[in-house]
């Protein structure tokens, strides 16, 4: 019998295989089709010939671990202990299923808010807790009388996922004071975020629970260098967390993966050192506006995108299909592969919105808004 039985094929694979069936250009899946930076490539080739091919410490490599920490100190202005602070997993999904099977127990509550990412579910399921789905506002925005209302003595977890897949919405401020005070009325309550696309921003800057010291002692952190520097494949990712609930978590990281993989880990420690994170959000920002001024002129109303690499636009006044029968109708007539919003949502909530992956060079920009015009 399935431990997951309401789960099958995700949406990701169903739309890249009809994008590979009906040879459509793929903005669905959210991976760059761009070159990674020449200067990680050659590192990477000079120390495969290194002895760099044998296990990693459990929590990661050293010196990457203290690089981190001090990113953080940069980015952030929070110290945290390198050693017993941070942990680098096989990508930040590895990361969050480790903290949710970690702190999550049998019949315990989990606020997810929808419209939200797939692997946050799955997780608390198998550690035979509940998932309790609230929707986020109409603009996507949080909405903290309906997430006050749906914690109690038995929430033991809220994700967050900020800059936000699939919306590309991000938190203000006030989400933050808000945040704080959900914590400070339910004393086990913790934060689990999901900051994949931190340096992914663009008008406004992000703002983390790591700017946030009343939520350090409550918060778990997910990071991916695979977003920041477009090396999905790589799957490698760190979390942050204090020291008592990051012993906990390293018990379960030890039985999945053990240790990541070590020549990314020593590659990673040499490049980060050369990279300036901050260039990142200027350099998908022209992606985003190079995008959004192809497709302006279409049928497509395009809503704001505040940060990581998603466009999200209304069809609705294209057609009356619902989202996932226009999607594969987009495929097999116009040759774009997307993916319908209404998946991320637990009651398959349809408003008539499509989410456009815009990491992709131009060439594959501009073919694809060709055919979009046709809409």
């Amino acid at each position: 019998m399935s431990k997951l039985p309401h789960i099958g094929t995700s949406i990701f694979t169903v739309m890249s295989q009809m994008a590979s069936e009906h040879q459509a250009i793929n903005l669905s899946q959210g991976f760059p089709n761009f070159p990674v930076d020449d200067r990680l490539t050659a590192i990477l080739s000079r120390i495969a010939k290194e002895n760099v091919h044998q296990y990693t410490p459990m929590s990661g490599l050293p010196s990457l671990l203290e690089k981190i920490a001090i990113l953080t100190k940069e980015t952030y202005g929070r110290e945290i202990a390198a050693k017993e602070e941070i942990l680098i997993t096989a990508g930040a999904t590895e990361g969050i299923f480790a903290a949710i099977q970690t702190l999550v127990k049998a019949n315990e509550e989990v606020i997810i808010l929808d419209p939200s990412y797939d692997c946050y579910e799955a997780p608390i399921l198998l550690s035979n807790a509940k998932p309790i789905r609230v929707s986020l506002n109409n603009n996507f925005t949080p909405n903290w009388e309906v997430i006050f209302a749906a914690a109690n003595e038995k929430t033991k977890l809220i994700i967050i996922n900020n800059p936000h897949n699939p919306t590309g919405k991000m938190w203000a401020e006030n989400d933050f004071v808000q945040l704080e005070k959900l914590v400070d009325a339910y004393p086990n309550l913790l934060v689990l975020s999901d900051e994949v696309y931190e340096y992914i921003t663009f008008e406004q800057p992000h703002i983390s629970v790591n700017h946030h010291p009343k939520l350090w002692h409550r918060s778990i952190s997910v990071s991916s260098f695979g977003k920041s520097f477009h090396i999905t494949g790589w799957k490698i990712g760190y979390v942050i967390a204090p020291e008592n609930i990051m012993r906990e978590i390293k018990k379960v990281h030890q039985f999945l993966v053990f240790s990541v993989s070590s020549i990314a880990q020593h590659a990673l420690n040499e490049y980060i050192d050369l990279v300036d994170v901050k260039t990142l959000g200027g350099f998908y920002q022209q992606k985003r506006d190079f995008f959004r001024n192809l497709i302006k002129d279409t049928k497509l109303d395009l809503l704001p995108c505040e940060g990581t690499y998603f466009q999200v636009a209304s069809y609705a006044n294209i057609s009356e299909e619902n989202d996932l029968d226009f999607t594969k109708r987009l495929v097999t007539e116009f040759g774009v592969a997307t993916i319908p919003i209404s998946i991320f949502y637990a009651n398959g909530k349809d408003n008539k919105c499509i989410r456009f992956c815009f990491a992709k060079d131009d060439k594959t920009l501009m073919q694809a808004a060709e055919r979009l015009r046709q809409l």
